[in-house]
């Protein structure tokens, strides 16, 4: 599937950017001109179900929104061989299943959400409930240290999101990586409810690089874009 993708800049170095579960392109609102500012040709995808993306198809949720079929979906629509590679949340699971098709130079996965499955109190069905219960009074009394406008792109993007996609994730495989198929950093949330420090450090040995954000909630980037580049130095 072909998805909808956004872009910054005209650098001669090109950087990837894929989104987390009930989001879209517009999570990276201050990230793709931060990394196009530095020389980027910045892509960012909408993801099947997101934002201006078409829908899965299928019978059911697991068929239409199938983790490999997201992964397929960034293949076909990213070029080869970039610079960097970064996905959130989600878009770690996804870009992580695309790796080998996309062959990025460096890969960056901010609080993946690679163990979903068995972190606690992770049930993909409550996504899909936030959709219905989210006011612009909520999401900021959860992120007490976003912009008025990051509240603003929250609502548009639940708007604009397929929930089956959450609802798909239920039963599908997780876990951490057995290794690091290319040069890879983890920034990860402070306390991070996804990869906990025995994580981290099973990630070290398998050849991660890991970092965290003080302070930082799950979106880092957008509870602390100072503090997310600074967690990028050495590799932008």
């Amino acid at each position: 599937m072909k998805l909808h993708t956004e872009e910054w800049g005209s650098g001669d170095r090109t950087a990837l950017l894929v989104h987390g579960i009930m989001s879209d392109h517009r999570t990276w609102r201050r990230v793709g001109p931060a990394l196009a500012d530095r020389g980027y040709r910045v892509i960012a995808v909408d993801q099947r179900g997101h934002g201006r993306s078409p829908r899965g198809t299928g019978a059911t949720p697991q068929e239409r929104y199938a983790l490999d079929a997201y992964a397929a979906d960034l293949a076909e629509t990213l070029p080869t061989g970039a610079d960097l590679a970064v996905g959130h949340s989600l878009g770690g699971i996804t870009l992580l299943r695309a790796l080998p098709e996309l062959a990025p130079a460096r890969a960056v996965f901010v609080d993946p959400a690679w163990a979903f499955g068995s972190a606690d109190g992770v049930d993909p069905a409550m996504f899909a409930d936030f959709k219905q219960q989210a006011t612009a009074d909520l999401v900021r009394s959860m992120n007490p240290r976003w912009e008025e406008a990051d509240v603003e792109v929250e609502l548009a993007t639940l708007a604009a999101w397929d929930a089956d996609s959450a609802l798909g994730l239920a039963g599908q495989p997780s876990g951490l990586p057995e290794r690091a198929e290319v040069r890879s950093l983890v920034v990860l949330a402070d306390r991070s409810f996804l990869v906990g420090p025995a994580d981290a450090d099973l990630l070290r040995s398998r050849g991660f690089e890991v970092r965290t954000v003080p302070g930082a909630g799950h979106t880092v980037h957008r509870d602390d874009l100072a503090g997310f580049l600074h967690a990028l130095d050495g590799w932008i």
